[in-house]
């Protein structure tokens, strides 16, 4: 049994902030605790919880998990939640390096051998679908997701409503499933509409098309439509999804493991959703750690369908900067894609070999992430 002796973060670009725990066997783990947009929020819920964590038995992954849930008093929410997710990641890494063994034997092993990918096309206001769709084919990719939309009026034209039908004809037509994220930016009037104008059209599923601080909205779109409805993102615990699973509102729950308590709360939530004939698709539009983590927890998954990688997304890329989902990798052929799949890695904990040394690097100049905003005409704030 080791202790933790130190815990460091670091926040390095394009939006991603990793964490570092090493114990008295000198053995370390990485972790991703990045929510885009609050790096100083999250980076402070970690400069308190730093305090509790040195001296605790690495080895005690559960038990630090429940610490910091029952012992806070005030727990859930984003913040909370990712900081949280950074730090068991991280011991979940670490532990696998001092087994000399993949997480996913951790996890009860393998129940597949390669996990299905999609990643990004279109950017936040989607335009250039079919160059960027045919790129990501010639990339070994067989789905993609796109924005269903720019940002909307709670009431719009029904022009948005034919653009984003004829935006999933031409994708689809190059032979990719297509999954379609309505980012929450849409209000009940719209959403409604949209559903039933793509439905014909069948993408893979339909992602946030209302926000889950409407739940009976929900309810009542996901009745009146065959397209699978998928969110998750902005839920942070099994405690928040419940209600979602109890009601038959979800089709697809996409946990973010840096979001969601790590690979700890992550997994709970795939079980539980398991129960309810629910499938697993976890969010991923961040870095590498982020992107390792779930892919074990998706090998291990029964019910996992397929994982978001943000290889080449436009957050990477926009800065120009070369930085991209491969970028802190020692062996980037790991995340290596053939035919849609990304092969299960043989490496002990995450599979992954961060370049700790560029990371400290790229981490003395990295500014917080801001994000995204987005105005209508009338100079009104659109959601992003």
């Amino acid at each position: 049994m080791a202790k933790i002796t130190s815990i460091e973060y670091f926040r390095v670009k394009p939006r991603w902030l990793m964490v570092k725990i090493s114990d008295d066997a000198g053995q370390y783990g990485w972790g991703e605790g990045t929510l885009e947009g609050h790096d100083l929020a999250v980076e402070g819920a970690l400069d308190e919880m730093i305090v509790r964590l040195i001296g605790q038995e690495a080895n005690n992954i559960e038990h630090i998990w429940q610490m910091f849930w029952r012992h806070g008093f005030y727990r859930g929410g984003p913040v909370f939640m990712s900081a949280l997710s950074g730090i068991d990641i991280a011991l979940w890494d670490l532990k696998g390096r001092t087994l000399g063994v993949p997480v996913y034997e951790l996890l009860g092993g393998k129940v597949r051998n390669k996990v299905q990918v999609y990643a990004w096309i279109g950017g936040d206001r989607p335009a250039d679908v079919e160059i960027a769709a045919k790129a990501r084919i010639a990339q070994g990719l067989k789905c993609v997701k796109m924005n269903a939309t720019e940002d909307t009026n709670w009431v719009d034209s029904p022009s948005v409503l034919d653009a984003t039908v004829e935006r999933l004809r031409i994708v689809k037509s190059l032979g990719l499933d297509v999954g379609l994220d309505f980012h929450g930016r849409l209000h009940k009037p719209m959403a409604k509409q949209l559903a039933k104008a793509l439905e014909p059209h069948r993408p893979l599923f339909i992602e946030e098309p209302l926000l889950c601080e409407h739940p009976e909205a929900i309810k009542q779109l996901a009745d009146s439509t065959s397209i699978p409805i998928a969110f998750g993102e902005r839920l942070y615990t099994r405690w928040d999804i419940k209600r979602f699973l109890e009601d038959t509102s979800v089709d697809i729950l996409q946990p973010d493991i840096a979001h969601a308590g790590g690979i700890s709360e992550t997994r709970k939530i795939a079980i539980m959703a398991e129960a309810y004939d629910v499938a697993i698709a976890p969010h991923c539009p961040l870095g590498p750690v982020a992107f390792a983590a779930s892919l074990q927890v998706a090998l291990a998954t029964p019910n996992f369908a397929i994982l978001e990688m943000s290889l080449g997304m436009h957050y990477n890329t926009e800065s120009g900067d070369g930085i991209d989902l491969l970028t802190y990798l020692k062996d980037q052929s790991v995340f290596d894609i053939a035919d849609g799949y990304v092969n299960a890695p043989t490496g002990v904990g995450l599979g992954i070999e961060i370049d700790e040394e560029m990371v400290r690097k790229i981490s003395k100049d990295t500014k917080p992430w801001q994000c995204k905003e987005f105005f209508g005409p009338d100079g009104s704030i659109r959601e992003w």
